[in-house]
């Protein structure tokens, strides 16, 4: 580089202006003087020319790599923002704001469930201390599973676990003879639906400190679950999003996937047709692979906070987000979210809001009083917000450029199942 600077510095012609003899005889010997003037000129300029390509490519650098990390934090959906003078809370509370004229010091962006102390505790100076490793399990109950609920509670240590119900029938104090109740969150919503108190009570700021959530139903039989034993192999095996299997022996298993396989610790697809249901070695979506029931769904921190984004305000049963759930597993579905068969479960299929099942429905009088019934409109709105569900999923995809499907479907039951 600096032998083409010399080189070019020498061939470059100098124009000199010409001068003639004085009328005293002497000549003005400038020539010398003006060589040195004009090089040091030209040694300027080409210097700000170099500064100014180095300052254009550093630019394009800073600028390629900023667009780069934008892109990386868009699609691993971190929320830390960094750099930024004006604010430095997350994005989603930069937004809205609210935090920018406190010392950062002072800023507490997440909270927890544990119940606090009015007075004060021995050796209590008010220090924030480390959160201790624990799981949530959630549930929406009513009195008249009482004893199906506590069968349920009995197994998720309380060293391990908060428990926190979701009371739809308002009655809260029937429940405090339990010896784990008073150390339990009770949340009172009048005929709601678990997914409605999940979106309202289970922000990922106030749950951050849990390490897995169990949003479960509460008709569940649990003589061969132990949840600390069900964490112990979700952990092996890398799942982000899983449910325990099914016992064969269960009222009502919707798809083959989520049915126990006796022969193994947990599976994560399934080679079976099943009604509508067509899986093979090629399927790579639900309901045959990368797919979990809403009854009893189990998530890891950084698939909730996924997940709660997904639930819709007004749509109260959840019906669709099985089938998307899989976008939310930090990877690949099909490797990380998995149906685990060494603890299972038995539905028990009892229907709370809305009433009994009703049985052997055949006369026309009878499907009159079913369809009736508030049990027949509760099914009816459930269909109708797995469709709108799935529609604004479908209005959404097409609408965002910037959005790129990761699960293109190949031989994928779901292409055809429940199309809108």
């Amino acid at each position: 580089m600096s032998q083409a600077l010399g080189k070019w510095l020498k061939q470059t012609p100098v124009i000199l202006p010409m001068f003639t003899p004085s009328p005293s005889g002497k000549s003005l010997v400038v020539s010398s003087k003006l060589k040195k003037l004009v090089w040091f000129t030209k040694l300027f300029y080409l210097a700000l020319l170099v500064m100014a390509i180095t300052f254009i490519v550093s630019t394009i650098v800073v600028n390629e790599q900023s667009f780069k990390k934008a892109i990386v934090d868009r699609l691993s959906g971190t929320l830390q923002v960094s750099g930024s003078d004006e604010c430095y809370l997350t994005k989603a509370h930069c937004s809205r704001g609210g935090g920018e004229a406190l010392p950062k010091g002072i800023i507490v962006e997440t909270t927890d469930l544990r119940l606090r102390s009015l007075v004060m505790e021995k050796d209590s100076k008010f220090q924030p201390k480390e959160a201790v490793a624990k799981n949530l399990l959630a549930m929406a109950v009513g009195i008249k599973q009482k004893k199906v609920v506590n069968d349920i509670v009995q197994k998720f240590p309380l060293s391990n676990f908060t428990i926190m119900l979701f009371h739809y029938d308002g009655v809260v104090d029937q429940w405090h003879d339990l010896a784990w109740s008073n150390q339990s969150i009770h949340i009172v919503g009048l005929h709601q639906t678990k997914w409605w108190f999940a979106k309202r009570f289970m922000h990922p700021d106030i749950v951050a400190e849990y390490n897995y959530v169990f949003l479960w139903d509460e008709d569940l039989g649990v003589e061969h679950f132990h949840a600390d034993k069900y964490l112990e192999i979700m952990e092996a095996e890398g799942f982000e999003i899983s449910q325990p299997a099914l016992d064969p022996a269960s009222s009502d298993i919707h798809h083959m996937l989520t049915r126990r396989q006796a022969s193994g610790r947990a599976h994560t697809m399934v080679m079976a047709n099943h009604g509508t249901t067509l899986c093979n070695k090629d399927s790579n979506g639900p309901p045959c692979t990368g797919y979990v029931e809403v009854m009893a769904p189990v998530f890891s921190k950084a698939a909730w906070r996924c997940i709660w984004h997904m639930v819709q305000n007004d749509l109260v049963h959840g019906w669709g987000i099985d089938f998307k759930i899989g976008y939310c597993a930090q990877g690949v579905r099909s490797e990380k979210v998995g149906v685990i068969d060494a603890e299972y479960i038995l539905h028990k299929g009892i229907p709370s809001l809305g009433g009994p099942r009703q049985k052997n429905v055949t006369t026309a009088e009878q499907k009159k009083q079913y369809n009736n019934s508030l049990r027949s409109k509760v099914r009816k709105r459930s269909g109708a917000e797995l469709t709108t569900f799935l529609q604004r999923w479908k209005k959404a995809a097409e609408e965002d450029a910037s959005w790129m499907d990761p699960f293109p479907p190949r031989n994928d039951s779901s292409a055809n199942y429940h199309k809108v």
